[in-house]
C-alpha cells in the first residue's frame, strides 16, 4: 500500500529534526521523516570513536529555539549532544513522526501528479514535496587501497568504530589525519602496542580553547534570563571575526602562526616537526583544534609516516615510500563521501535524470536549497553553503527560514508545482565562483574536500554567515517557474 504526506523528509539529523519541528510550527502537521537507521541524531549517532567532539563552541552548536544551558564544556562531546538531540527531539515530539528502518532507495517526481514516489526498504510513499536532509557527513569514504580486501586483520571506520574490538596492545595503522583523526589517535596511542599514522598532508592544528564550565556557570545559564543568549552572540561575534580571515588570507596566515607556536612547543623532535609543518595557508582545509594530538604524536609507540598508503599485502601495509609495517588493525579516519553524495544517484526528475546526471560531478542548487529541474525538493545543508568558521545549526537554520516562507508560498497559492528558473541558479552559482577565488578555500594552495571532481569548489560559501540570513530571510517568488495546475508560469 502507498503512504501519502504532504511533506517528507529524509533523515533525521539535525537537519531533519529542525525541519520538522519547523514546518509543525507552522501548521504543517503532516509531515514524516524516514530514517534508515534505528535512532535519531544522524552523525551524532554514528560517529561514537573515542574522543568525539564538536569543534565548535557548544552555546553555538544548538538550534536557537532550543538553548541549552547545561552544556558541561565548552565544546560538548558526542554523547552530550545527541542527549540534547534526542532531548529536544522528544520536547517537540517528533519521534511520533518518524519511520524508522526506512531507507530511502529512489525518489522520482512524477510530472502527471505533481508529486513524488518514494520507494523504500519499507514500501512505497509519495509526497507534494521533499526535504533530503541527509547531510555530507553521512556516508564514511574509505579509499580504494589494492590489496585490502584481503588484510587479515581488523579494519573499521571512525565513524563506525568497532568497540567491540579490543585495541590494546595492538599494532594498529591509523589512515588520514582530519578531524576525527586529531581527536581519537590521542585517544587510543597510549594503549595501542604500536601506531602507525599515515598522513597524506600535514594539517594546521591549532590549541582548542576547551575547559569544563563549572556547575554554577551552568545554573547561571540556564536561571539568568538571557546569559545564554549572550553567551551564543559573543561566540558568533568570535567565529564571525574568524570568518573575516577566510575572505582575506593574509588574517590567516597571520593566525597560523599560532599553530607554528603550538608545534614548536609541543613536537621536539625537529624531524618529525618537518613532516607536521603544513605548506598552505591555514583555513584551505578545514579547521583543526587539538591540545593533545601533537604530543601523541611524540610517543615511542607512534610512528608518522609522511606519505599515504600505497597497497596491503596480508597484514602488512606498505606505504608510498615503499616502507612495509605489520599491523593487527586498520582504522581510516578518512572522512566522508562530501560532494558526492549517496543520495545524488537516488533522487531522480520526472524524464529519470539523477542528481547526479545533472551535476555531473559539480553539485549545484540556488541558495544551496533548490535545484533546477527537481521541482518541490528541498536540499538541507546543501551545495555552496559549507563555511570553514561557523555552527552547521546557523547554517541550517537560515535554511529552514527559506524553506518555511516556500512552503507558506505555495500554500497560499495553491501551487502543485515549484521549480527554481534554470538562469536563476546558474546566475547564484557564478556569482559564488567569483567570489570564492580570493577566499582561503580557493587560494589557500592546498587540495581539500572542498573541491570536487571537477576541481570546482562545490561546498563553501565565499561570504558572512549574516549575508547566508540576509539572501535566505526572503522567499522570491520570481525566481522560480510555479503552478496551480498542468500549466507552469513564465
Amino acid at each position: 500500500m502507498t503512504r501519502h504526506h504532504e511533506v517528507i523528509v529524509v533523515g533525521a539529523g539535525i537537519s531533519g529534526i529542525g525541519a520538522v519541528i519547523r514546518l509543525l510550527r507552522m501548521g504543517i502537521d503532516d509531515v514524516v521523516i524516514l530514517e534508515k537507521g534505528d535512532a535519531l541524531g544522524g552523525t551524532w549517532r554514528d560517529n561514537t570513536y573515542p574522543g568525539c567532539a564538536c569543534d565548535v563552541p557548544s552555546a553555538l552548536y544548538s538550534y536557537s529555539f532550543a538553548p541549552n544551558g547545561g552544556w558541561s564544556r565548552l565544546f560538548a562531546g558526542q554523547n552530550e549532544i545527541r542527549e540534547y538531540i534526542e532531548r529536544t527531539a522528544a520536547e517537540h515530539r517528533v519521534h511520533e513522526r518518524v519511520e524508522f528502518g526506512t531507507e530511502m532507495l529512489r525518489a522520482q517526481w512524477d510530472e502527471a501528479t505533481r508529486r513524488w514516489t518514494l520507494d523504500t526498504s519499507n514500501g512505497t510513499f509519495t509526497a507534494d514535496a521533499v526535504i533530503a536532509a541527509a547531510g555530507p557527513w553521512n556516508q564514511p569514504l574509505i579509499p580504494d587501497i589494492p590489496g585490502l580486501d584481503g588484510f587479515t586483520g581488523e579494519v573499521f571506520h571512525s565513524s563506525r568504530w568497532n568497540h567491540d574490538y579490543d585495541l590494546t596492545g595492538k599494532r594498529v595503522a591509523v589512515v588520514g589525519t582530519g578531524a576525527s583523526a586529531v581527536q581519537f589517535v590521542p585517544e587510543i596511542a597510549p594503549h595501542v602496542g604500536q601506531l602507525h599514522l599515515y598522513q597524506r598532508t600535514a594539517q594546521w592544528v591549532l590549541p582548542k580553547p576547551d575547559t569544563p564550565l563549572p556547575g554554577a556557570a551552568r545554573a547561571v545559564m540556564s536561571a539568568v534570563p538571557g546569559a545564554l543568549k549572550a553567551l551564543r552572540r559573543i561566540e558568533y561575534g568570535v567565529m564571525e571575526t574568524l570568518g573575516v580571515g577566510f575572505r582575506n588570507p593574509w588574517i590567516l596566515r597571520v593566525i597560523q602562526q599560532i599553530g607554528r607556536i603550538q608545534l614548536r612547543a609541543q613536537v621536539r623532535d625537529p624531524e618529525l616537526r618537518r613532516a607536521l609543518t603544513p605548506d598552505y595557508t591555514l583555513g584551505c582545509k578545514r579547521l583543526l583544534m587539538s591540545n593533545t594530538y601533537y604530543p601523541a604524536l611524540g610517543r615511542p609507540n607512534v610512528e608518522v609516516h609522511d606519505n599515504a598508503v600505497h597497497s596491503v599485502r596480508g597484514n602488512v601495509v606498505v606505504g608510498a615510500d615503499g616502507a612495509e609495517r605489520e599491523v593487527d588493525a586498520v582504522i581510516f579516519g578518512t572522512g566522508f563521501h562530501i560532494l558526492d553524495m549517496p543520495i545524488g544517484g537516488r533522487v531522480f526528475d520526472g524524464q529519470g535524470r539523477s542528481l547526479d546526471d545533472h551535476w555531473k560531478g559539480s553539485p549545484q542548487a540556488y541558495l544551496g536549497t533548490t535545484v533546477t529541474g527537481f521541482p518541490n525538493a528541498f536540499v538541507l545543508l546543501g551545495p555552496a553553503l559549507g563555511t570553514g568558521h561557523t555552527s552547521a545549526f546557523m547554517i541550517l537554520e537560515a535554511q529552514l527560514d527559506y524553506l518555511a516562507a516556500a512552503i507558506g508560498a505555495a500554500r497560499t497559492a495553491g501551487w502543485t508545482r515549484m521549480e527554481t528558473r534554470p538562469e536563476v541558479q546558474a546566475a547564484f552559482n557564478a556569482e559564488v565562483q567569483q567570489a570564492l577565488g580570493t577566499t582561503v578555500y580557493n587560494a589557500g594552495g592546498c587540495q581539500s574536500y572542498f573541491l570536487d571532481v571537477n576541481g570546482r569548489n562545490s561546498f563553501n560559501w565565499p561570504w558572512s554567515t549574516g549575508h547566508m540570513r540576509q539572501r535566505l530571510r526572503r522567499f522570491d517568488a520570481a525566481a522560480y517557474l510555479t503552478s496551480t495546475g498542468q500549466e507552469v508560469s513564465s
